[in-house]
């Protein structure tokens, strides 16, 4: 699943080819996503100026004069410019056609994604009730501290709450545990407040970084672009069961944490 530095990666890619066009066509091809995108999408959007390209956790808000189009990229989703007129490709559901000639190109082989308006997209219910965006002053380690108190929950599903912050998913709060020295099966409400300190450190320095380097590919994932992103490559623990350590040289080890794969160093994280 696109995870925020993916997300991020796309919002900026498309947003100088959006931000001040106008629409002139949305063509829906196959509206049976996550939630059906809506009927009247196109007479919404058609004629519409885009002021703004967002980013609400791992939501695309696409704001224009009378309102939002909130994408989610689900498992496989991505959104990229083509040229108007280019005969779409299986999986290749809704293309937003702009007065510059370009089309903004949503394809989901899975449809696990969503294309949503809303008029008030902070308001709506997926975005209302999210915690604070990790790379602000909003997020910290007290603020770890002070919700993980007499949470007896593994400290790795406690980061990925949305609830606590958002766009931590499985690959950053891997590497982010791992490079703060902590065990992913740890008790959250064991972990000090020095050592959240030090985690939220490595989150906003990990995620600031993987954007940087274009998010990570992983099966489907491409920037707004058509490129990979390139942070894959310099994965510390995850996805790397059984593997040699990059540090010390111990053995990487796999367990199940809120049903998803984590890996973990034995010797390096306690």
């Amino acid at each position: 699943m696109p995870e925020l530095p993916e997300v991020e990666t796309t919002r900026r890619g498309i947003a100088p080819y959006l931000e001040g066009q106008r629409v002139t066509r949305v063509i829906v091809r196959e509206r049976r996503l996550r939630w059906p995108i809506p009927e009247d999408l196109d007479i919404r959007l058609s004629g519409q100026r885009i002021e703004a390209v967002e980013r609400r956790a791992k939501y695309l808000l696409i704001r224009a004069e009378s309102g939002s189009l909130i994408s989610h990229l689900g498992m496989s989703g991505s959104l990229r410019l083509v040229e108007c007129g280019l005969p779409a490709a299986k999986h290749e559901h809704v293309d937003i056609e702009l007065e510059s000639g370009l089309a903004l190109r949503y394809t989901d082989p899975r449809r696990f994604g969503a294309l949503l308006w809303s008029q008030a997209p902070l308001e709506h219910v997926l975005l209302s009730k999210l915690g604070p965006e990790p790379l602000t002053d909003l997020f910290d380690g007290e603020r770890l501290f002070q919700l993980s108190r007499g949470r007896a929950m593994a400290i790795k599903p406690f980061i990925m709450d949305n609830a606590v912050v958002v766009g931590v998913g499985n690959i950053y709060a891997s590497e982010a545990l791992f490079a703060a020295g902590i065990d992913p099966r740890r008790e959250a409400g064991t972990v000090s407040r020095a050592r959240y300190v030090k985690l939220a450190g490595e989150i906003k320095r990990i995620l600031a970084h993987a954007i940087e380097r274009g998010g990570t590919t992983l099966r489907d994932f491409v920037g707004g672009d058509g490129q990979p992103g390139y942070f894959q490559q310099e994965l510390f623990v995850y996805g790397r069961g059984g593997e040699f350590c990059k540090v010390c040289g111990s053995t990487l080890r796999e367990v199940k944490l809120g049903q998803r794969a984590s890996v973990y160093c034995p010797r390096c994280q306690r």
